[in-house]
């Protein structure tokens, strides 16, 4: 499409949308279960580390997104350009095995969020998500637009769920304001804000940005580019904006709520439904659930999508989506027909992504920094530096994450 030479406002709405799609990465069943978890067992304590993870997912989107727009193409398909086939086909290969551990934590949010509303046995439900998914992703026949608009519904249902529940329950300023001071309590905390932090961008999500952006609009001359730029920056701040306040609502209902309590098993997922609806009532529950549905019904169908534009991209290759589809939810149906605890299921495949990120992140920085890809708009000095500090500073969390995992 091409960007209109008049009304600035109009070319403005033209470019919103693609970060939003990607912040229903950082509101997934995953999130839910990290974030739930330390409102649970330290208070407001952590809540700064929300806010600096959001900081940190807004320059990486940021770098992401404003790539598809300099260069018309995808992350996946830079990394085939320019690496040697062996290193491009590696990388492919793990990407798909983030893909499906990816698939499985927003599966399994989607079957607990089922099996907590209507009953659900967790395998059906976790068929459903995978439904569900495919139909959303059936939208993208009709152009990128009913899709944004299908992912952005789900993502204010997330967002209403959340505050509905919020509303019912006696946050005090005074305390949330304390938890904005970093600081830390003991070596599990830490640890938890590690957590939190080294899970904060997802692999898929940033291979995902740049192939919203790659092709959306046909800009003429360095003006418009630097336009849509602007404009992208300020899609990016509001999505991943709202995504941190939807994240730290989590935290703060956490919080009110069960630090200090006597109610078991809060740090799980199915513990925090039983519990909001003995400390808060039925209806602070309901919307909790509803939340996680819309969040595992969403970011399902993203992170499908995502696997499309990586196989695509690495490999030229694409397959029929059903089977693309098939292929990622057969683990997720799996763990779920073999029984394995749905919480620990989602840590352990936010372990496996873990390994993904280098290989996305690093690249991203590699390309946006490069003057022959970018063009004008190609990184700042200032902001490849503070690139280079975030990718090293995730990376080395997710390393510190994972030795801990392994070892205890």
């Amino acid at each position: 499409m091409a960007l209109p030479q008049t009304g600035r406002l109009r070319a403005g709405v033209l470019v919103a949308g693609p970060a939003f799609v990607a912040a229903i990465a950082y509101i997934d069943p995953g999130n839910f279960a990290t974030n739930f978890a330390a409102g649970s067992q330290y208070g407001y304590l952590l809540l700064w580390v929300i806010v600096a993870a959001n900081l940190l997912a807004m320059l990486i989107q940021t770098l992401s997104a404003k790539l598809g727009l300099a260069t018309g193409r995808n992350l996946a398909e830079l990394c085939r350009a320019h690496f040697p086939r062996p290193v491009s086909w590696g990388m492919w290969v793990q990407a798909e095995i983030v893909a499906v551990a990816t698939d499985l934590a927003e599966v399994l949010g989607g079957a607990i969020a089922l099996q907590l509303l209507f009953g659900i046995p967790l395998f059906t439900g976790g068929v459903i998500t995978g439904l569900v998914a495919f139909g959303l992703l059936a939208l993208q026949s009709r152009g990128h637009r009913p899709f944004e608009r299908a992912i952005l519904g789900l993502f204010l249902v997330v967002l209403i769920g959340l505050f509905a529940t919020l509303w019912q329950v006696d946050v005090p300023a005074g305390d949330a304001a304390a938890g904005l001071v970093p600081r830390f309590e003991d070596t599990d905390s830490v640890l938890l804000a590690t957590g939190i932090l080294g899970a904060t961008v997802m692999p898929h999500v940033i291979y995902l940005h740049s192939a919203l952006t790659q092709r959306r609009l046909r800009m003429a001359g360095p003006t418009q580019q630097a336009f849509v730029a602007r404009a992208t920056r300020v899609d990016v701040l509001v999505g991943m904006g709202t995504a941190g306040v939807v994240n730290a609502s989590m935290l703060l209902i956490a919080a009110a709520v069960f630090a200090g309590s006597a109610l078991p098993d809060t740090d799980t997922l199915d513990g925090v439904f039983a519990g909001l609806g003995v400390a808060v009532g039925p209806w602070a529950a309901l919307g909790f659930a509803i939340a996680l549905l819309a969040s595992g019904f969403a970011s399902s169908g993203v992170g499908t999508y995502a696997g499309q534009v990586v196989m695509q991209g690495f490999i030229h290759r694409r397959i029929p989506l059903l089977a693309r589809r098939a292929l990622t939810l057969a683990p997720a149906l799996l763990v779920l027909a073999l029984g394995v605890e749905p919480t620990q299921a989602l840590v352990w495949s936010q372990v496996v992504l873990s390994f993904g990120i280098p290989f996305a992140l690093v690249p991203l920085v590699m390309f946006t920094r490069r003057r022959d890809i970018m063009g004008s708009l190609v990184n700042h000095r200032l902001t490849t530096a503070a690139a280079i500090l975030v990718a090293a500073l995730i990376i080395g969390l997710n390393a510190f994450l994972l030795g801990n995992l392994l070892i205890f």
